[in-house]
């Protein structure tokens, strides 16, 4: 992978449901990486779900979103997922009045390109609080729309909310 990133823009948000990171995407790169930098909820361990945003800034909520997922669990066994026709996606879990419980990067592939999917690939870990041991995740995905995005939304897996969310993204050179 490329090693200069460009930064482009931050969004954050406090006591949300949600959070989009709007206007992100262009024409000056084909690949973007994307952190989320702070993530604490006020609900139980929660997973993060993603929609990516069209050209008018809507969620795309077809059922166009496809996934493998391996669970790296440092107390057992690692296992897979893998899911075809999602209407959105979960790419990792935040943790319950903790600040440092999660680290998550993605890279994002083509998403202002209208000719081409949007493929992705997530790495995210965090701490089980009810075992008090680590867990992780490395998912590669697509959004099988050859559409132009313009951004992407965050949004609490089990309704509830964020405490404190700020995600980054930058331009892959």
């Amino acid at each position: 992978m490329a090693t200069n990133l460009e930064f482009i823009k931050s969004a954050s948000g406090t006591s949300v449901s949600a959070l989009d990171l709007t206007d992100c995407f262009s024409a000056d790169y084909d690949v973007y990486y994307l952190s989320i930098s702070k993530l604490d909820q006020n609900s139980v361990s929660n997973e993060v779900k993603i929609n990516f945003l069209d050209s008018g800034g809507s969620q795309i909520t077809s059922a166009n979103y496809d996934q493998a997922t391996l669970v790296l669990k440092s107390n057992t066994t690692f296992s897979e997922s893998r899911n075809t026709g999602l209407t959105f996606d979960f790419i990792g879990y935040g943790v319950r009045d903790s600040e440092d419980g999660i680290g998550l990067g993605m890279y994002i592939f083509n998403p202002y390109d209208s000719s081409s999917y949007t493929f992705y690939t997530v790495q995210n870990s965090y701490i089980v609080l009810s075992g008090a041991y680590l867990e992780g995740y490395k998912k590669i995905g697509v959004l099988k729309l050859a559409q132009q995005l313009s951004g992407i939304r965050f949004a609490c897996g089990n309704s509830g909310t964020y405490d404190n969310i700020t995600v980054n993204i930058f331009g892959v050179k």
